[in-house]
């Protein structure tokens, strides 16, 4: 079903649109349920907002409310040493103040541990986890091939497969790994198309549960997602290659996969990443010519054109009705400032 024919459905049916749960391998390729629209954006409280992620937020609360949607905001706190104090509130204010509302209260990921662990109890019993005993050091000298995916877990290269068959003597258990699946991902990204990854040759067997007792990033969205009911994953271009080890973790679990878009990774003219260190909106920055300004322009980077700076509220709603994946542009694009 294309997004125009979900607009007229929209029109038709109110609130409510058909929308797809995928479950990649089997034969019919997807089963559709009658359900209301449920996006999601997760910041993770290490800074104010900056323009990447501003571009996330618009991007997913769009593709959202445009089917009539619900849009949730999650908070990623799990790196609690890494969280900066006040960073939450200062997102959630910039949110405000960029006309994007969300619904409900925002979920906090530290307060959702028993949720993890019952996962991951629930794979233990599958067979799907094993203890693993590696140090980063070992990791990064025992490394065979760099890796598509995380450069945190294991260096930049692929697991090994070291303790996948057991403990090797004198080793003790320090994380939890996830045993990634012998065959191929398949999968679909609404501006990327057809995708395939082998996780054994990109990335290996990926942690689960931290040697410091933190949750990993890949479970603990799995979890989120699924109880939570979203049935759309709007991001930023980063996190592509993440895709499908959390397909992987949503088959083991028995839970449905939601549609995936990846939005364009946002670059400055020099290159850099626009992120924390780049691109960067304090709070005390975000005056009214500056929220129009950047809004502006996060809409232009979405493929929405150049929209003239106004009320945030106006600006998003006259982009609602004019709102089509096949506008965004894939990969990445440059801006010369912010």
């Amino acid at each position: 079903m294309s997004r125009a024919e979900e607009k007229i459905l929209r029109h038709q049916w109110g609130e409510f649109r058909l929308a797809p749960f995928f479950f990649h391998g089997e034969s019919a390729g997807l089963r559709g349920v009658f359900l209301l629209t449920v996006g999601r954006f997760a910041p993770s409280p290490t800074g104010p907002l900056h323009f990447g992620s501003l571009v996330a937020a618009v991007g997913s609360w769009l593709s959202a409310r445009a089917c009539g949607g619900r849009w949730l905001v999650r908070i990623e706190d799990l790196d609690l040493p890494r969280v900066r104090e006040g960073s939450e509130s200062e997102i959630l204010t910039a949110l405000e103040r960029y006309g994007l509302e969300w619904d409900g209260d925002p979920v906090r990921q530290s307060g959702r541990g028993g949720l993890y662990a019952a996962a991951l109890a629930q794979l233990r019993a599958g067979g799907f986890v094993f203890p693993c005993g590696c140090t980063r050091a070992e990791l990064q000298r025992a490394a065979s091939a760099p890796a598509a995916g995380d450069p945190v877990e294991v260096g930049g290269a692929v697991y090994p497969g070291t303790c996948r068959h057991g403990l090797p003597e004198g080793k003790e258990a320090r994380a939890m790994r996830f045993r990634v699946p012998e065959q191929s991902i398949l999968f679909n990204d609404r501006v990327r198309g057809k995708l395939i990854e082998d996780l054994a040759e990109t990335v290996g067997d990926f942690v689960l549960l931290r040697a410091d007792g933190v949750w990993a990033y890949q479970l603990a969205v799995v979890v989120d997602d699924a109880e939570q009911g979203v049935t759309e994953v709007v991001r930023g271009g980063d996190l592509l290659s993440s895709t499908a080890r959390q397909i992987a973790l949503q088959h083991a679990l028995g839970l449905p996969t939601p549609e995936y878009l990846h939005l364009p990774i946002v670059l400055d003219a020099d290159g850099n990443k626009l992120g924390k260190r780049h691109g960067a909106l304090p709070l005390e920055t975000l005056d009214e010519a500056t929220i129009g300004r950047t809004l502006a322009l996060a809409l232009h980077v979405l493929g929405m054109g150049d929209v003239v700076p106004d009320a945030p509220q106006v600006m998003l709603a006259g982009t609602l009705e004019s709102w089509d994946d096949a506008l965004i542009p894939p990969g990445e694009v440059r801006i010369a400032k912010v």
